[in-house]
């Protein structure tokens, strides 16, 4: 089984230390003169063609350590490169976008505002993404759709067209311009209100849930019923008057309500199709009512088995970007949003006849996939798996033998909840958040198993995570949910995980990483150490 994770509580991994022979099968020289140096010597190729065969020695030594859930593949650590960051964490960071103003440039060099309407699209497209100035972002907004002004010029509203269908459609002229800028945060936001944010201006998606504080928070949960997950899934949105599209203005009671709205439709879901009552009007459920609502769920299932929807699906994509050639590189929008649905047991087999099932399988849920390690680390050792895992984490020691510096992979804790860097990240900047154990000392697998103060704990420690790689310059995170199935499909001892996968503009994902091959350039201890300093900066968080 290739996994970190061993029985003796320590993280086991390999170390490739490489020396090798080459033989040299090239018959030609093409020496050529690359430049001069700037004393004027000649600088050429002449290195490129050596005579006779090579002998590599002392090649950098290569980290291979198995995720300790193998279906996620094994992480490369490059020692020359994790070494570097060891001695200079600072590298550990990615640079803030430089201001971009082209009306600017242009009325420096006195040339009129309106050769920006006459960019090839390309360019459009990276002004779109890239510009800091709102003017340019304002006369690319007129370019790609048209708005509705009032008596003083600003604008209330879009124009609306009548499709073949008889539908009404906005008349938006580049729907790709349109999106990179209704999403650049500098666009100001009575733009960012009429062209995406206001409820309906993407669509006729019903809202049926809301979670509203006055002055503080206010989200919208949208239902999205032609779906890519079957059966429909569950958005929850920042609202229009609640813009949110950068971490830094998320706050904690941003995350609470975001939450609040997964916890509350996974729990009216169950307990419609277990028939308990819960009230009808249309409201938004108080925690303490939801904890109340949760245990009489759980009282139920207990007894039975029959859920047909035994498993939660949770992720969230944030940071929005657009590449010149119209590429879409993260999330559909920038304002900050969560997704959710729930997964059934099982689904109808076909072979050929799509109106005639010939059987059943199980349906496809990510946290299966956990818990089928815990199934085959316990065959093969005998021991529990996150009892070990969770002991290789609090028993860490380093992989390259430095005592100088620190060995702790755990960012932040406390009795409900664990965020920390994974020993083998699968992207470069990747943590994790575990669900600890409830007050009976079972391991708490999925939300249903997660009393008022393990949710609260969840919330925050979401919260911390996002903050932490924002400050360290992230800005496309995504974020899953690995969880147990419900009731009694749910296997025991399994924990609730979160994955935070930052993208980093040098790893875009290639072959490698379809390979499962995943190639870092720290020691996670570093990053686990950059990201405690980076919370700690945030003393408004504490």
């Amino acid at each position: 089984m290739r996994t970190a994770v061993h029985p003796s509580h320590s993280f086991l991994y390999g170390i490739h230390k490489p020396a090798y022979n080459v033989a040299n099968q090239r018959g030609q020289k093409k020496i050529e003169e690359l430049g001069r140096t700037v004393s004027g010597t000649p600088l050429t190729n002449q290195g490129n063609f050596p005579d006779g065969p090579l002998h590599v020695s002392g090649a950098d030594w290569i980290f291979e350590i198995p995720n300790p859930l193998p279906f996620r593949g094994t992480t490369f650590i490059d020692k020359e490169w994790a070494d570097a960051s060891a001695d200079h964490p600072q590298r550990i960071h990615l640079v803030e976008q430089e201001p971009l103003s082209l009306s600017t440039v242009l009325s420096k060099e006195q040339i009129p505002l309106t050769l920006l309407d006459k960019l090839p699209r390309p360019l459009l497209l990276a002004l779109a993404t890239g510009s800091t100035d709102p003017n340019d972002l304002i006369r690319l907004a007129e370019l790609a759709c048209c708005l509705q002004k009032d008596e003083r010029g600003v604008p209330i509203g879009l124009i609306y067209n009548d499709d073949d269908r008889g539908r009404n459609r906005a008349r938006i002229s580049d729907h790709e311009l349109f999106e990179a800028v209704a999403n650049n945060p500098a666009l100001p936001d009575t733009y960012k209100e009429i062209m995406v944010l206001r409820p309906g201006a993407q669509g006729g998606s019903e809202i049926v849930g809301e979670y509203a504080v006055e002055d503080e928070t206010h989200v919208f949960e949208y239902l999205r019923r032609n779906s890519y997950i079957a059966g429909g899934h569950y958005a929850a949105n920042m609202a229009d008057d609640a813009i949110r599209y950068s971490i830094g203005s998320l706050s904690k009671n941003d995350m609470e309500g975001l939450r609040h709205l997964y916890y509350q439709r996974t729990f009216i879901r169950l307990a419609d199709h277990l028939g308990l009552a819960y009230g009808t009007e249309q409201r938004t459920l108080s925690v303490d009512e939801m904890e109340g609502l949760r245990k009489k769920i759980i009282e139920r299932i207990s007894k039975d088995s029959s859920l047909d929807y035994t498993a939660t699906l949770w992720g969230w994509n944030f940071g929005f970007d657009y590449a010149p050639t119209g590429y879409r590189l993260h999330a559909s929008h920038q304002q900050i949003h969560q997704q959710y649905a729930m997964l059934p047991e099982e689904v109808d087999t076909y072979c050929g006849d799509p109106l005639k099932a010939c059987g059943t399988m199980a349906a496809f849920g990510c946290g299966d996939m956990v818990a089928e390690v815990i199934q085959d680390y316990g065959e093969e050792t005998g021991k529990d798996f996150f009892t070990d895992y969770l002991a290789c984490i609090r028993n860490n020691v380093r992989m390259d033998g430095r005592s100088d510096l620190e060995s702790n992979l755990i960012i932040w804790e406390d009795e409900h909840a664990m965020l920390f860097v994974p020993k083998a990240q699968t992207s470069q900047w990747e943590l994790q958040l575990m669900a600890l154990q409830d007050q009976n000392g079972a391991a708490v697998g999925n939300i249903l198993e997660a009393d008022t103060a393990t949710r609260a704990a969840l919330n925050y420690g979401i919260f911390l995570a996002q903050k932490s790689l924002a400050a360290l310059g992230a800005r496309m995170v995504t974020s899953i949910e690995y969880p147990k199935r419900l009731g009694n499909k749910g296997e025991k001892g399994q924990h609730l995980l979160y994955a935070f996968l930052p993208r980093l503009p040098q790893s875009p994902g290639a072959f490698s990483e379809a390979q499962l091959r995943f190639i870092n350039g720290h020691y996670p201890e570093d990053f686990a150490a950059v990201c405690r300093q980076q919370l700690r900066q945030l003393s408004h968080i504490e």
